[in-house]
């Protein structure tokens, strides 16, 4: 089937625009997910002279909102102008809950039910809570209940040490409750299931650094992010602050594996950042064009989804890519351009050998086939998330919004953006310029 006539009812990407991803550094960023999703929303609405009461719906990709930001993309709507007529509702499908956001305004949109959205991801992992353990908890629910002083005194007489040891919500949201592993974990053993050794991780995000400090260079970047100006002390962030100009296969060789210290290959120099950010896509029908008198940058010609076992989540990408081509009668050589997001190293080179292999395609992504080679000069071309970082609620959106900026810079016709998602899924995106 030509992806030409996937569906009846066209997505079409009117514009779009992010956020700089700000790395975490140990303490809580400078801004809420609230904060991020307004700079980038507001600043996608004036460029695209959307006025308040266009948008029929709002759809955002959060993972971990905060407690005062409940129903993260409502928030984000009413603090952007959007008018307060509009509904607007949060999804979440871990890693790839911005691409789950534009899955699903685009499936509202093929249904007649919207004309106009505004779609995306955000997440501020650095202000991941710390959370009470089980025992503190009830620990303070006895003392609740302690009626008298004398029986106040006596309960907090029980309080020990092991009360006051924080859970850090971060850690638990990136372990796998069923596989009992944590993702880097994870991307350790698929990294040896498909041979790729230490040496190949830290060349790869290398390479990754050096294309985004490039294309920074290049000013790839100017019309997708907007400047973030950040209260007290934050100032103005352009660009990705996560990047590394200085770093070096050396610098990289020296770190120490952080999942499997004594075995490992997994390190923080050739894995993700964790990172703030958002990102925000303006999708529309045919009528949507019309009616506000819009041009489109391109189309969302069809999305998919596969899950596989969680301890293997890393290759949800070739599960996912494969089903969403071999479902249009597409193959890797039909597609420009390739943005995968790059959780690990390990997990990226990993999809790559796996994308190749029939045995793994036929027999364990229930592909007719192998989807093919991916040559890394139609990959990531600008670098990925180990060098600006990965927020799990915004990374769906970023890449597929990066993914059509490419296509239209260099002139390419199809892209598929890909991602893995904790858990054990994969989501896929297939995107044409017009």
């Amino acid at each position: 089937m030509h992806p030409m006539n996937e569906s009846a009812a066209n997505v079409f990407i009117v514009d779009g625009c992010r956020t700089p991803v700000l790395k975490a550094r140990g303490a809580p960023g400078p801004c809420s997910g609230a904060d991020l999703a307004v700079a980038a929303g507001g600043a996608l609405m004036l460029r695209a002279g959307i006025a308040a009461d266009a948008l029929d719906e709002v759809v955002l990709g959060c993972v971990m909102a905060a407690a005062d930001e409940a129903n993260i993309a409502r928030v984000a709507a009413l603090r952007i102008g959007v008018a307060q007529t509009t509904p607007a509702f949060t999804v979440q499908r871990n890693c790839a809950s911005g691409m789950q956001a534009l899955d699903t305004a685009a499936a509202r949109i093929r249904q007649g039910a919207a004309q106009l959205t505004l779609a995306g991801g955000v997440e501020a992992m650095s202000r991941a809570p710390l959370l009470l353990n089980d025992g503190a908890v009830h620990w303070l629910a006895g003392l609740r209940r302690a009626k008298t002083a004398a029986a106040r005194i006596k309960h907090i007489a029980r309080l020990r040490p092991a009360h006051l040891k924080p859970v850090v919500a971060l850690l638990r949201g990136l372990t796998d409750p069923v596989a009992g592993m944590s993702m880097g974990q994870t991307a350790e053993k698929i990294a040896r299931r498909f041979g790729i050794d230490r040496d190949a991780m830290d060349r790869f995000a290398l390479q990754s650094h050096r294309r985004l400090a490039h294309a920074v260079e290049q000013h790839h970047f100017d019309d997708e992010i907007q400047p973030l100006y950040c209260d007290g002390d934050g100032g103005v962030v352009e660009h990705d602050d996560g990047l590394r100009r200085d770093t070096s296969i050396e610098k990289l060789a020296k770190l120490k594996p952080v999942f499997e210290p004594l075995s490992g290959s997994v390190t923080a120099g050739n894995s993700a950042q964790v990172s703030d950010g958002a990102a925000w896509l303006l999708l529309a029908s045919e009528r949507g064009l019309r009616e506000h008198r819009l041009e489109p940058a391109g189309r969302i010609v069809a999305v998919e989804w596969a899950a596989l076992d969680p301890s293997e989540m890393g290759l949800g990408p070739v599960h996912a890519a494969g089903r969403l081509l071999q479902r249009l009668g597409l193959d890797a050589r039909d597609i420009d351009y390739w943005e995968l997001n790059e959780a690990f190293a390990g997990q990226v080179l990993a999809c790559l050998a796996a994308f190749e292999s029939h045995d793994y395609c036929f027999n364990e992504a229930g592909l007719e086939r192998a989807v093919g080679r991916i040559e890394q000069e139609r990959l990531n071309i600008d670098g990925g998330a180990i060098a600006c970082g990965h927020p799990v609620g915004m990374s769906g959106a970023r890449i597929t919004l990066h993914a059509l900026n490419v296509l239209r810079r260099t002139g390419g016709k199809r892209a598929v953006a890909t991602l893995c998602i904790g858990g054990g899924q994969g989501g896929a995106a297939l995107i044409e310029t017009l």
